[in-house]
């Protein structure tokens, strides 16, 4: 009897997202980032567990590259030019110099550490710099996902900045990692010059190809929606918001390729382009976002299963030492001394902020993704590179992932005042000329009067629901409204 079929394979696959999106609800319970919930689940399912037997690394880095395009895509979808504008500089320096402190001053640690007797790795400092390299971004699913579930405000215009910052930064831990496997395996040694020249190139196109795919997409877009306008049947509006989706999704892995082909970095013309398309005017878009949404959460789930089902963890044992070190060092020195000495310049930047900043260096599915790039290219010691990646990222997300807000909160960057806009699960056609917002009464707000009659609301203004604690109020104008109380207000634009 044949074990691998089309069929088994669907029915494992099945398996495995029911039992991480059951198993995942308990991470809300527990304070363990979601993420994390579906690596372990992959582990669990995996060689080492109920005997999945998963190891090739090439289709592991193809289904990780498809991932990681939607997932960049859509936090550049969710960056808006107005939040970032303020966090530009700050972001874009963290993202490349950060990245690169980061890759030389962990590269350096495991290179000394690689010298001592007792320990079990023995790395040149080219491969070392190889392993810090691939681990040197922060993980935009990790960051997006921890800071998108959290409901409260941060100071500083720290969340932008963390978001831009690790939407942007896979790119150059991208080329650092690419172009260190290319010396160590033509052996031509590393020049600065052609770093610099690669780098531009790198950069140079990669922009390039994400703001002209991103103009174009717009235009093919419009051409959609004017096709067919005046006849006798309109497209129903589900039908337009699906089909819209798939053009984008088409123009993302067409963006990606048409970079990459042209010496450029795909990665960083994917989250340009998904910040154009999320700051232009386009049909269907909330509709548009919902689907992304969920293909999004997709592509992050099946990622991380499969990363868990290609580690061996018993293999992970025999490095779990210097793993250990390794991750500790990173937290602890590693991304501190990149952000304070990248940040330097910009003393606006408080030394909180930059001590928040250094704890949310989380690891993700990027770095062990990253670190199949080695395995593919028979780099020598490169399954100890997997392992450690593998061994630093659950440290990282145990550890960092767990603590992002009690340490935003202990360093007094929470804004209690300052809430995140609810919509109540209601949502407006986008082609009406209204908007919805929040607002959250105080004492203040209740000083003429108790009742949304006594309240001074601006012209235009309507309360359509009043959220208590967790009960749900519809408003009239004699409803008593009290302090901590949610309105749901629609304004004329």
């Amino acid at each position: 009897m044949e074990l691998i079929t089309s069929e088994n394979i669907l029915l494992i696959g099945s398996i495995l997202l029911i039992a991480g999106v059951l198993i995942g609800k308990s991470s809300y319970k527990f304070g363990l980032p979601l993420l994390l919930i579906f690596l372990l689940v992959g582990m669990a399912f995996g060689t080492d567990g109920l005997g999945i037997q998963f190891s090739d690394m090439h289709t592991a880095q193809f289904i990780g590259m498809i991932a990681l395009c939607i997932i960049l895509f859509s936090g550049g979808m969710g960056t808006k030019i107005s939040a970032i504008r303020p966090v530009v500089v700050p972001g874009l320096i963290l993202s490349t110099v950060g990245v690169l402190l980061t890759a030389l001053i962990t590269g350096t640690f495991i290179w000394w550490l690689s010298g001592m007797s007792w320990t079990n790795i023995h790395f040149a400092f080219l491969p070392s710099l190889l392993l810090a390299a691939t681990m040197s971004s922060t993980d935009s699913a990790s960051v997006f996902g921890i800071l998108g579930s959290q409901k409260v405000a941060l100071r500083h215009y720290l969340r932008p900045m963390l978001e831009l910052e690790s939407g942007s930064n896979d790119p150059m831990a991208y080329m650092l990692t690419i172009i260190l496997i290319e010396a160590l395996t033509l052996g031509s040694g590393l020049s600065a010059g052609g770093i610099f020249v690669e780098l531009i190139l790198q950069f140079g196109v990669g922009i390039a190809g994400g703001f002209l795919m991103g103009r174009l997409t717009v235009w093919l877009i419009g051409i959609y929606t004017r096709i067919g306008k005046g006849g006798a049947a309109q497209e129903d509006v589900s039908q337009a918001t699906s089909m819209i989706s798939i053009l984008m999704l088409g123009c993302v892995f067409f963006t990606f390729s048409i970079t990459t082909a042209l010496a450029g970095n795909g990665y960083l013309a994917v989250y340009i382009f998904g910040i154009l398309l999320g700051n232009a005017k386009l049909p269907c878009n909330k509709g548009i976002t919902k689907l992304l949404d969920g293909m999004t959460w997709l592509a992050q789930i099946v990622v991380f299963l499969m990363l868990g089902l290609l580690v061996n963890p018993h293999e992970m044992i025999d490095v779990a030492a210097v793993s250990l070190l390794i991750g500790v060092f990173m937290i602890l020195v590693g991304r501190p001394v990149s952000v304070f000495l990248s940040l330097a310049p910009l003393r606006k930047i408080s030394a909180r902020s930059k001590m928040f900043i250094s704890w949310v260096g989380l690891r993700g599915a990027v770095p062990i993704i990253f670190a199949t790039y080695p395995v593919v290219a028979d780099i020598e010691g490169a399954g100890q590179i997997f392992n450690i990646v593998f061994f630093v990222t659950l440290l990282s997300l145990l550890i960092q992932g767990t603590t992002v807000i009690a340490s935003a909160r202990r360093l007094g960057l929470i804004d209690e005042d300052a809430q995140e806009d609810e919509d109540f699960g209601v949502e407006l056609a986008d082609e009406l000329p209204t908007s919805l917002h929040t607002l959250t009464l105080t004492e203040h707000n209740l000083a003429s009067g108790a009742t949304l009659r006594d309240m001074h609301l601006p012209p235009g203004s309507l309360v359509m629901m009043i959220r208590r604690g967790n009960r749900y109020i519809v408003p009239n104008g004699t409803r008593r409204l009290q302090p901590g109380d949610r309105l749901l207000i629609i304004k004329e634009e």
